[in-house]
């Protein structure tokens, strides 16, 4: 009897997801970027959604973590639960296990903060009305490359929403050693980024290690100014190339083997200046793998697009791609010619979630 009973409820609950009667709703990895951006947010919301209709396909530890949040505020005037963001941080445990969200009032904060590997699950939320500023001035000459960043984030599940991050160490004029500033270090894993501004001018983003998500960024910088051997997607952000070099570089991708499973796709983003000075990507480290796809590139691209870093023989390792780009630097006619050109089978991969994994993890940004 107790036999039947179960086949019954498993008939049921099985009529029940048929009919629909029960929602089931799944986030797929594999569905495409559409190629009108006037959809991009369409689709990310289809997507990516809360995680009351995603608890069946995130990751366990995550879904623990956003069952219990907390709230910790930061105000400079003394009115939150802290004056600065490492007061905030060093408050949380070490092997943290719920969301912690960090709320930031208005206004510059001159620290150099570090969220360590131990402390997973933390966002750093701040007004899109009056978005707080994360500012310091290292340099690779006082803290080596990347220690220098302003935030240096290592634990997994970070996330980071309407929060403007900043090096304001001089402009390097290529005489001073060490005068690289890095104002983002992003070495933890699964982590996402949401209306952010990134500025800097050489080496401003470390998109360093594991898989990430920017949407509705700006990045600005000069030379190498992402760079990394993180996995990342870049969706609607604009990277700034700041006039002034003779020769610029948005991307160093840092990939030393084929198998390293690592690169940057960039999809309806925009790449922005002018001058005829720059290059998307240049051959950092052999297998660098970059893609621009529906992207907006302005006549600050050279003609030629990539740079093998003087090391031809990278040119035979590289992955450098676009697909579907448009705008005056867009011309294909004088690319480099290991630039790969995609099909739309062959860009489809670049173009999903899957691409980062993000039904295991990827959530909506918070609002509060």
């Amino acid at each position: 009897m107790a036999s039947n009973n179960i086949f019954l409820m498993k008939a049921i609950v099985l009529s029940a997801l048929l009919f629909n009667i029960i929602p089931l709703v799944l986030s797929d990895d594999h569905e495409p970027v559409p190629d009108d951006k006037s959809k991009l947010n369409e689709w990310f919301e289809k997507n990516v959604q809360p995680l009351e209709s995603r608890k069946g396909t995130l990751d366990a530890d995550l879904v623990a973590a956003e069952a219990h949040f907390k709230i910790i505020k930061v105000r400079k005037d003394g009115s939150g639960d802290f004056k600065t963001v490492n007061a905030a941080i060093e408050s949380i445990p070490e092997k943290n296990t719920q969301r912690v969200i960090i709320s930031i009032g208005p206004g510059n904060y001159t620290e150099k903060i570090r969220i360590e590997r131990d402390k997973p699950f933390v966002t750093l939320y701040g007004d899109p009305k009056n978005m707080p500023v994360l500012v310091f001035h290292g340099t690779a000459a006082e803290y080596g490359t990347v220690q220098s960043a302003s935030l240096i984030v290592e634990s997994d599940y970070f996330s980071a929403v309407n929060i403007i991050i900043v090096n304001s160490a001089p402009r390097p004029d290529h005489k001073r050693e060490g005068a690289q500033a890095v104002a983002l270090r992003i070495g933890g894993d699964k982590a996402s980024f949401y209306n952010c501004r990134i500025h800097g001018f050489q080496d401003t983003l470390c998109d360093d290690k594991g898989k990430h998500l920017f949407k509705d960024c700006y990045i600005e910088g000069t030379v190498d100014f992402i760079f990394g051997d993180g996995k990342s997607l870049y969706l609607n952000v604009e990277t700034y190339v700041i006039p002034g070099d003779r020769a610029a570089y948005v991307t160093a991708q840092a990939a030393k083997s084929e198998i390293w499973d690592t690169g940057y796709s960039f999809v309806h983003c925009n790449v922005t200046g002018t001058g005829g000075t720059a290059y998307l990507g240049r051959a950092w480290m052999p297998y660098a793998k970059v893609l621009f796809a529906y992207t907006e590139i302005s006549d600050v691209v050279k003609p030629i697009g990539w740079s093998d870093n003087l090391h031809p023989e990278h040119g035979k390792t590289v992955f450098f791609a676009e697909y579907n780009t448009k705008g005056a630097g867009a011309n294909t006619k004088n690319r480099a010619e290991y630039t790969k050109m995609l099909t739309d089978a062959e860009a489809k991969p670049f173009l999903t979630l899957g691409y980062i994994e993000g039904s295991k993890w990827l959530l909506p940004p918070t609002q509060l």
